[in-house]
């Protein structure tokens, strides 16, 4: 990348002592305002709160304006000047709109999310946002819920590669206008494990789960200079993770040494009632803030009762003033005393630019996924006379956008309609039939069009049909117990299906979905996810094959939903699915289903490409390797196709034998590679033997000696094979 990343946590002696000089002057009221965020609905005085300092942080602001109308209120009619930090849910870009992250991690490429993130703070700090909600970094192992959206899938290395990029962009320091955002990962901790993926749900896991798979991508994040943290609204083994003294000081405090803000998400304390955890909003603020938060979102507890709680020496106010510092040194460092207001003019000459439009077509190009093309029926012929488009999203403008979408508009949305247009010659017919709605809303199929829709594909050479979920069927809230195609889709699939002509599925969608019909009847499935602004542009250049799909899935596709949660860092298992089993009560016992397949029907890290590759020659440099040592594994890479293409190489490592049992496989790397045809290149994977630990019985992170098995490969289901030995010394 080239561009240079603001690390918020670089101690500062001049910020800590004019910290300390503005803290000494302020009052307790004044304090806890400095702990408070709120929204325009928390209160009708808002303004008035703001001038008497007890507001300390706004969020979900609509532009430079109206972010300038209140930091002048903060900084010209309050007593002490104090400017807002203004946040907002900045999740996949601002105005240019990118993939869900989701698909941005499908590219497997960190250097180009940095890019987008920077890109999207560019385009939020010229509207006076400093501090961004974003990167989600939770692992997601279960596609039923429908933030899966918003993180980079089920794996804890790609998790962490991908949270290190979000923050370097997030918090570039050459943004426009000399403005700074900071980054705030969530959810603190362990969100996307909620029971049977409903959101907001119960979260039940042991520690050493948490160590070794939930809290990685946080320390990653912390470590490229993340100074803010959200915490979550799950509770974790009883306790809710907004008032839970093991997640907010044992960890990250007293473990990690980590001295940044720790804001709750929306309303989370308030819920500690819901919970049970509470009886009341006093109780809540006394739990929570006594636990390690240092800021209420959308406060309704700390603001009415932390003061009363210091009076009521239940509350040290040498702990309001520990958390008022590091909201204060985040200001300073934020540089919101020196330039509190915004441009307005920015706006235009930064928003939506033609380079930021360039770059989401790049991501969505790169973050699609080829999942199936029987008989390389992709990349569509150039000598095709007539396409048949057809499905609800074809010529939409609006769910490809995909949740959390900011300021994106349905105007800025090129949809698979525009994009094939804009690159078919003038002579080739599209003849578009939407077929049926996203969604049944009607409770029947009075409103869609099979006839139509069949009609078409019969006076076609191929069909086109582009179907999946709206952009509010995934994301926060939206749960889904059935991850079949929505409303009457399926069914239009099957009559098209039932022409007899060549069909493509282009899926666009915030999840894995449950597809067992359409993947044995359907000969080409590209996942497109919710592409953003230029969807429909990167579709049609894979389709016609102008770009070859490189992406890579992040997350294990189901057969059916009786398999979740289904993930390939699963544990072996006394009798594991792929043994022989123990003979018991004449009959054969093993770990699988009897009535479902034990795999996944897409497995992590697998795509396709228009051509091929062959693996060859695995060598491991040394087979014995001591604990301060590197592993080093080698293989060899050859495009066996007749054109170019990217492969993403993977390595992955089992630990044989340890005190606590080890997932069959855990990824350890992954290069990208190009190459010609004929091409062939050696891959060379450096493992750190430090990394290959784990939480033993004690929770010490440890590394074993013992045996280890690697393999180089093109997804978690298949690769070369080799063995090797970590000694004492």
């Amino acid at each position: 990348m080239n561009f240079i990343s603001y690390d918020f946590n670089t101690a500062s002696p001049e910020i800590d002592a004019r910290v300390e000089a503005l803290l000494s002057r302020m009052t307790l009221a004044e304090k806890v305002g400095q702990l408070v965020q709120a929204n325009l609905r928390w209160r009708d005085d808002l303004d008035d709160q703001i001038r008497q300092g007890r507001v300390g942080s706004l969020l979900s602001l609509n532009g430079a304006e109206q972010i300038n109308r209140f930091q002048r209120l903060a900084v010209e009619e309050s007593r002490l000047g104090i400017p807002l930090i203004i946040g907002f849910d900045v999740i996949h870009g601002f105005r240019t709109v990118f993939p869900i992250p989701i698909a941005e991690a499908c590219t497997w490429d960190p250097n180009l999310v940095s890019q987008a993130a920077r890109v999207a703070a560019m385009e939020a700090c010229v509207e006076g946002i400093d501090w961004i909600f974003a990167p989600m970094v939770d692992i997601a192992r279960d596609p039923r819920w429908g933030r899966i959206a918003e993180g980079a899938g089920e794996d804890v290395f790609l998790g962490c590669a991908m949270a290190r990029a979000l923050v370097v962009g997030f918090q570039a320091a050459d943004l426009p206008g000399g403005r700074r955002i900071v980054a705030c990962p969530k959810h603190y901790a362990a969100y996307g494990a909620a029971e049977a993926g409903k959101d907001y749900n119960t979260v039940d896991i042991s520690e050493r789960t948490l160590r070794d798979t939930y809290l990685p991508p946080f320390k990653a994040a912390f470590d490229a200079g993340a100074a803010t943290v959200m915490s979550a609204f799950n509770e974790i083994a009883g306790v809710p993770a907004s008032a839970n003294p093991f997640l907010l000081k044992t960890i990250l405090r007293e473990t990690w040494g980590w001295e940044g803000v720790v804001l709750s998400d929306f309303d989370a304390l308030g819920e500690l009632l819901h919970h049970g955890f509470a009886a009341d909003h006093r109780e809540a603020a006394l739990r929570s803030f006594n636990a390690g938060v240092d800021m209420d979102m959308m406060g309704n507890a700390f603001p009415y009762h932390l003061a009363n709680l210091v009076r009521e020496d239940l509350v040290e106010e040498a702990q309001i003033d520990s958390a008022v510092r590091r909201v204060l040194r985040l200001k300073f460092a934020l540089g919101l005393f020196e330039q509190p207001y915004t441009d307005p003019a920015l706006a235009a000459q930064v928003q939506l630019t033609d380079e930021h439009r360039e770059m989401a077509l790049e991501v969505a190009q790169k973050s699609m996924v080829l999942l199936k093309n029987e008989g390389n029926l992709l990349p569509l012929g150039t000598d095709l006379r007539t396409i048949a488009l057809i499905g609800p999203l074809a010529d939409d403008h609006h769910n490809p956008l995909g949740c959390w979408h900011a300021r994106g508009r349905d105007a800025d949305v090129e949809s698979v309609l525009d994009g094939l247009r804009a690159v078919l010659p003038e002579e080739a017919v599209l003849l578009h039939v939407p077929g049926c709605a996203i969604e049944d809303t009607t409770g029947g199929s009075a409103g869609a069009d099979f006839d139509a829709a069949v009609s078409a594909a019969l006076a076609a050479d191929v069909a086109v049909l582009v179907l999946g979920e709206a952009e509010m069927q995934s994301g926060e809230a939206h749960s889904r117990a059935h991850l079949g195609l929505p409303g009457w889709q399926q069914d239009l699939l099957e009559a098209v299906v039932a022409t007899g002509k060549p069909v493509v599925v282009v899926l666009m969608a915030g999840r894995p979905l449950v597809l067992p019909w359409m993947v044995e009847h359907v000969p080409a499935i590209l996942m497109a996810w919710h592409g953003g602004i230029r969807a429909g542009r990167a579709i049609a250049d894979i389709l016609l094959g102008a770009v070859a799909p490189s992406g890579r899935l992040v997350v294990s596709f189901p057969r059916s939903e009786g398999q979740i949660p289904i993930y390939y860092g699963h544990k072996s298992t006394g009798r594991p699915a792929d043994s022989e089993g123990v003979i018991q009560f004449d009959r054969r016992h093993r770990s699988v289903y009897l009535d479902e397949a034990s795999t996944p029907q897409f497995p992590f890290g697998y795509g396709l490409s228009y051509t091929t590759f062959a693996y060859s020659d695995l060598q491991i440099e040394a087979s014995e390797v001591t604990l301060d040592g590197v592993v080093v594994v080698s293989a060899e890479v050859a495009n066996t196709g007749d054109r170019a293409g990217v492969e993403t190489v993977q390595c992955y490592v089992r630990d044989l034998v340890g005190n606590v049992t080890r997932p069959v496989k855990e990824l350890k790397g992954f290069q990208q590679l190009t190459l010609a045809p004929g091409e062939r290149r050696r891959v060379r994977f450096e493992i750190p033997v430090r990394s290959l630990g784990f939480h033993n019985l004690e929770l010490r992170y440890v590394v074993e000696p013992g045996d280890f098995r690697v393999w180089i490969g093109p997804n978690a289901a298949e690769g070369l094979q080799g063995e090797f030995v970590v000694k004492d010394s």
